[in-house]
C-alpha cells in the first residue's frame, strides 16, 4: 500500500504548490457546493480472485461501495465481466496491473512475454514489486500493457470508467506516468489524480504533495475530471476490531472537496488464505462498506457519494 500512496505523489518535479485555499475545490468546479463534501468509496482488485470478485458484488449491491477497478491479468477477470454484463452500470474501472505480487499466484502480461519482455520475471509472470518493474521495463513496455489491458477490457464488453494503478507503478516513474496521462487523455477516460486541498496526502508525505498540483490541473484542462483528496490507509489499519471507529472518526474529519476512500472488499474462501495473509483485513473492509452505523454517520454528516462515471458526466458538462 504504500506505493498506492505514491500513487498520488511523484507526478511532476519541481511544481510550485498553489494554495487550496486560494482556489475552489474540484467538488465546486464540477458543480457541487463550497462546503459539500463528496466521496467515491472505491474497491480495488476486482477479478484478482473469486473471494475478491463476492467482497466488491456484496458491498455494490449491499453497502456504500461505489466503484471498482478491475485487475485484467488475472485469473477470475470473467466471472467478474459477466457480472458487469448483467449490471452494465456499475462504475468499473480497470486497475492496471504491472505487477504480481502473490507468491503461490500469479499472472502475466495481457500483451504477452514477447512484447513486453522487460514487465516478465523469469517465470513470465510480471515483476512481484515496483522496483523490480523499475529495473527492467521501458516505457514503450508500459504503454503496451496499459493498451493490451484497455483492449482486453473492450473485447469483452467491460465499462471503464477510470484508470488507476496497482500498486502505484504507473505513478513510480516520470515516464511511466507520461504514458498512463497519454493514454487517458487520447481515450477520454478519466483517470485517479488528486490536486486539491490533499489533505490525507501531505499527512504522510508533505514535501510530494507539492508536487502534484499543476499536472493535476493539466489533466482538469485536458477534459477530464480531478478529485481533491484521496485516502489509502484502510489497508493499513490492521486491526479489523477497529477500522470501523477509524473509518467513522475520518469522514467526520473530511473536508470539502471530492474524496476517493479506497477499500479491498474481499469475502475470503477457504483457499484464499493460500494467495495472501491480507483475508481478514480484506474481510473488514467489506465489513464497514455494509455497515448500517457507518451509512448512519454518512446521513448525518450529509456527505455525498458519487462515481467516476458522474465526474466525467459533470466535467464534460462544465466544458
Amino acid at each position: 500500500m504504500k506505493y498506492a500512496l505514491l500513487a498520488v505523489l511523484v507526478l511532476a518535479t519541481g511544481v510550485a504548490w498553489k494554495s487550496a485555499s486560494a482556489e475552489p475545490t474540484y467538488a465546486e468546479r464540477l458543480g457541487w457546493g463550497a462546503d459539500d463534501r463528496v466521496v467515491i468509496f472505491h474497491c480495488d482488485d476486482a477479478g484478482m480472485s473469486h473471494s475478491s470478485n463476492r467482497g466488491a458484488i456484496e458491498a455494490l449491491e449491499y453497502g456504500m461501495l461505489t466503484s471498482v477497478s478491475t485487475m485484467m491479468p488475472c485469473g477470475w477477470v470473467p466471472e467478474f465481466a459477466a457480472y458487469l454484463k448483467e449490471h452494465p452500470n456499475v462504475d468499473n474501472g480497470l486497475h492496471l496491473t504491472h505487477t504480481s505480487e502473490w507468491s503461490n499466484y500469479r499472472w502475466g502480461p495481457v500483451a504477452g512475454k514477447t512484447a513486453v519482455p522487460g514487465l516478465a520475471d523469469e517465470q513470465g509472470c510480471l515483476w512481484d514489486n515496483v522496483p523490480l518493474v523499475l529495473e527492467h521495463a521501458t516505457a514503450d513496455e508500459i504503454e503496451t500493457e496499459i493498451r493490451a489491458q484497455i483492449e482486453r477490457a473492450e473485447r469483452m464488453g467491460m465499462p471503464i470508467t477510470h484508470l488507476d494503478s496497482h500498486m502505484g507503478t504507473l505513478f513510480a516513474d516520470d515516464a511511466y506516468f507520461e504514458r498512463f496521462m497519454k493514454v487517458a487523455i487520447e481515450k477520454r477516460i478519466p483517470m485517479l489524480i488528486a490536486g486539491g486541498h490533499l489533505t490525507h496526502v501531505r499527512q504522510g508525505h508533505p514535501e510530494a504533495a507539492e508536487k502534484i498540483v499543476e499536472t493535476a490541473e493539466m489533466i482538469w484542462d485536458a477534459g477530464l475530471p480531478v478529485i481533491d483528496d484521496i485516502h489509502t490507509d484502510t489497508y493499513d489499519w490492521k486491526d479489523p476490531a477497529t477500522k470501523k471507529a477509524e473509518l467513522i472518526e475520518t469522514l467526520r474529519k473530511l473536508k470539502p472537496g471530492i474524496t476517493e476512500i479506497i477499500v479491498h472488499c474481499t469475502n475470503p474462501s477457504d483457499a484464499f488464505e493460500h494467495i495472501s495473509d491480507s483475508g481478514p483485513n480484506r474481510l473488514a473492509d467489506l465489513r464497514v462498506m455494509t455497515d448500517p452505523d457507518v451509512k448512519r454517520v454518512l446521513e448525518e454528516q450529509g456527505i455525498i457519494l458519487t462515481t467516476w462515471r458522474e465526474l466525467k458526466e459533470r466535467r464534460d458538462k462544465a466544458g
